[in-house]
């Protein structure tokens, strides 16, 4: 899930396997072909996004086998395990994020066993191969990227289904941690800015008393930064970049911006046709806007 970046040269691009682009780049006149892993991690990411889950899980299968020490493919099955979950139970929807008091409202759901099993065998795959490569080299990139993304998984399960916050915010402490040992050394793994943005927008959504507590626990809460940072994440990022859209709609609605969140809805649709949410979201929307009527 490496984020190609903005500059990067040739060399860098031969350092690691999935930093490569999506299309084939030139390079002394030749093309230089894009690893069949990468390739059938957007097609997993493309196939989750779009509510293939089944055949998400099987891309990534299939990627494992060209990159056996890669912790990517592990994650990418563990992002399609939950967000089964959450196209299952309906949790990505604006109704939920529409103010903090139905955020706070929102239930505490039960996994279904299999998937609950699919997403926790992934995220230890993941963990274990990303802590190898630690073990070898303190600074892998491969490896920060992968544990700031796993226990930012683990923080959106324990937020959004299992409803406990406690344990949630414990997850994106370390996330973060991961996340801001990566992003100081390669600011461009945009991806990465998915799991700081998230957590700095949801802690900076509570009352000043909490924040302050979470502030000594050494969890840092700013929802103007956490918004910069998702928008950095949609705008630059690659696989994780629809999702971060997707929690910018949201708060285009909160702050009662629709016509934002219509152009967001329905750039995703255009994007990831096989996926309902968008154009019922722009269906909600549009019913609004009929029933308050024109220039009210």
């Amino acid at each position: 899930m490496r984020i190609l970046p903005a500059k990067a040269k040739m060399v860098g691009i031969a350092a690691w396997l999935l930093a490569t682009a999506l299309l084939a780049l030139p390079m002394c006149g030749q093309t230089v072909a894009v690893p069949q892993s990468r390739v059938l991690l957007d097609q997993a990411y493309t196939s989750m996004y779009n509510l293939k889950f089944d055949v998400a899980f099987q891309k990534a299968e299939q990627a494992k086998s060209f990159t056996k020490d890669d912790p990517m493919p592990w994650v990418a099955q563990a992002c399609a395990a939950l967000f089964r979950e959450f196209d299952r139970l309906h949790i990505l929807r604006s109704e939920m994020f529409s103010s903090d008091a139905s955020f706070e409202a929102r239930e505490a759901y039960k996994w279904d066993p299999q998937s609950r099993q699919q997403f926790e065998v992934a995220l230890a795959g993941a963990d274990k191969l990303a802590q190898e490569r630690l073990s070898q080299n303190r600074d892998d990139s491969a490896a920060l990227f992968a544990l700031a993304l796993t226990h930012g998984l683990r923080a959106d399960d324990a937020a959004l289904i299992s409803k406990k916050n406690m344990a949630a915010l414990g997850f994106i402490k370390t996330a973060n941690g991961y996340a801001d040992r990566l992003l100081a050394r390669w600011p461009d793994y945009y991806d990465a800015y998915v799991a700081t943005g998230m957590g700095k927008y949801v802690i900076g959504g509570k009352a000043a008393p909490v924040r302050w507590v979470l502030r000594i626990g050494g969890i840092k809460g700013d929802q103007a930064e956490g918004l910069k940072e998702l928008k950095l994440a949609a705008d630059k990022g690659h696989f994780l970049a629809p999702f971060a859209r997707i929690l910018l709609a949201f708060d285009d609605l909160r702050h009662n911006d629709k016509v934002q969140a219509r152009k967001i809805f329905a750039s995703l649709h255009d994007q990831f046709p096989a996926n309902p949410l968008f154009a019922q979201e722009m269906a909600k929307i549009d019913q609004v806007a009929r029933s308050v009527g024109p220039g009210q």
